[in-house]
């Protein structure tokens, strides 16, 4: 399979404009407030589709028509519940960022708890947000590589190479307007695809959902009261502590929160992202449920063993018509950039203020943007790298290990999150007995759950037999949220310290605004 040079000249365009976007606000990134804040003046609508950009990885871009193909939209039940839980907070947890924090989100948790709880959630985001850019650079330059013949390591360090430029010239600024323009690509790419999805089918849209409803593909279910199990109970009771924890403790998010001229356009930006993003969830899955209909319906040859992740880039490179290929693919790059240059800059932003500048305080204006950048470039290079790896070992390899520490050692920070905004009561002592035991609690059920490759067999690192961790996996989650909350809450009425409270818990900021 190979692209048309059409194809090509719409990606080449796609790629050249960021990069131009970059180069014209290089001139405007003469301090740190303006290269990870934009200066504080971008348009809510503008910092909306950030928002939503970032939300909507390559990996959405791929795994959601895959879920939808293969099964049913139940992994949407997750996104669902992200504007149901938002609306109780985002109009106090905007301002309170807005006013509490200077750059990083886990200044708030300093404030509230102590430096412990800010070196603990850094740290995880620190840790989760450079395996995920490895992670996207792997799966994407694996997915042009199939798609169009291009070799894996040389698409992994063009891509990097473009992102890492874009992040260094540009700055949080340039990174929101290429957000804006790469989603509407995006979203243009998914709607023209379904709708040629659904005309090339004989019958249409009724046709669809008739053949994918017999076969169990439409629904959220199953709707059994079962924990072990992806049910749809399992997904929504994910998708609240999801929510929680990625607006309320994601500094990619929350770095945006900065970036609007006022706290009612931070908040309308938020509800803005929030919003457009579970269409454009749905519109991917959906992707997937019509290309079920309509294999099945057309008879049209798909590859024997195809895997269900393979069969969207399989309909794009047979199936599109010249010209909406590099559109599609386009809005594939988009994904992937839109989430890395955001990522890139904000462990820049992370790193200089939650470590460097803790050490050297006094440093001046010049440097800390020139160590900015310098750390933008360390990042990306070391997150291709990591990438590399993964194609040396074919996906696979020690790296499973690392993600299950990072797993085990920051679990529980929307439960921390939710103990600094609710309860009055908890203190900083308190509140590191409960991240101890979320931190033991989660190591407990990875351990006893998650099979590990010993002696070229899979099996479990301990085995306890019936006192193994058995629930599914997305309830690890929730369960160290919870226990951070409750014995936080708890272990707190144990020490006597008073807790640091004022304006950083609702009760109180809502007394500060009467």
């Amino acid at each position: 399979m190979t692209l048309h040079p059409i194809d090509y000249i719409i990606i080449a365009i796609s790629l050249i404009i960021p990069i131009y976007i970059s180069i014209r606000l290089a001139k405007k990134q003469t301090d740190t407030g303006n290269y990870f804040k934009g200066g504080g003046n971008i348009p809510a609508w503008a910092v909306g589709m950030s928002i939503l950009a970032t939300l909507i990885s390559s990996v959405t871009f791929l795994a959601y028509p895959g879920s939808g193909y293969s099964s049913n939209w139940i992994l949407l039940v997750q996104g669902l519940m992200v504007p149901i839980t938002l609306i109780f907070f985002i109009k106090f947890v905007v301002p309170l960022y807005r006013k509490v924090i200077g750059l990083s989100a886990y200044e708030y948790f300093e404030k509230r708890f102590g430096f412990g709880a800010r070196l603990y959630t850094s740290l995880a985001f620190f840790l989760a947000h450079f395996s995920k850019m490895g992670t996207v650079f792997y799966l994407i330059a694996l997915a042009f590589s199939e798609m169009t013949g291009m070799g894996t390591v040389n698409m992994i360090w063009l891509l990097g190479a473009m992102i890492i430029l874009i992040t260094l010239l540009g700055g949080m600024e340039a990174v929101i307007w290429m957000d804006v323009i790469q989603g509407f690509i995006l979203i243009g790419g998914g709607l023209i695809t379904l709708g040629i999805i659904i005309f090339s089918t004989t019958g249409g849209l009724p046709a669809i959902y008739d053949v994918a409803n017999d076969a169990g593909h439409v629904g959220f279910g199953p709707y059994d009261f079962d924990l072990t199990s992806l049910t749809f109970f399992v997904m929504a009771i994910n998708g609240v502590f999801y929510a929680i924890q990625k607006y309320g403790t994601d500094q990619t998010i929350v770095q945006r929160y900065l970036t609007a001229k006022s706290d009612k356009d931070a908040v309308k930006a938020s509800l803005i992202g929030v919003l457009m993003s579970v269409p454009v969830w749905a519109l991917f899955m959906f992707i997937g449920t019509a290309l079920f209909g309509y294999y099945q319906i057309s008879g049209a040859p798909i590859l024997d063993g195809t895997k269900a992740d393979a069969v969207f880039p399989f309909f794009i490179m047979t199936e599109l018509p010249i010209g909406v290929v590099g559109l599609v693919l386009a809005g594939l790059l988009a994904a992937a950039i839109s989430s890395l240059d955001s990522d890139l800059n904000c462990l820049s932003a992370i790193f200089m203020e939650d470590y460097y500048l803790r050490f050297r305080p006094n440093t001046d204006a010049k440097k800390q943007l020139f160590l900015s950048k310098l750390i933008v470039v360390i990042a990306g290079i070391a997150s291709i790298l990591v990438a590399l790896y993964y194609v040396d070992q074919g996906g696979k390899g020690v790296l499973k290990t690392v993600f299950k520490l990072y797993a085990i050692f920051s679990g529980g920070i929307a439960g921390l999150f939710l103990l600094g905004i609710v309860s009055n009561r908890a203190n900083r002592m308190g509140t590191y007995m409960g991240i101890i035991a979320s931190v033991l609690f989660t190591a407990y059920a990875v351990i006893t759950s998650t099979p590990l490759t010993i002696g070229g067999e899979d099996r479990l690192l301990i085995d306890l037999g019936d006192w193994n961790f058995t629930h599914h996996k997305y309830m690890l989650g929730v369960y160290s949220h919870l226990i951070l909350f409750v014995v936080g809450y708890v272990a707190s009425y144990f020490f006597k310290e008073p807790a640091k409270v004022e304006g950083l818990t609702y009760k109180s900021w809502k007394q500060l605004q009467n």
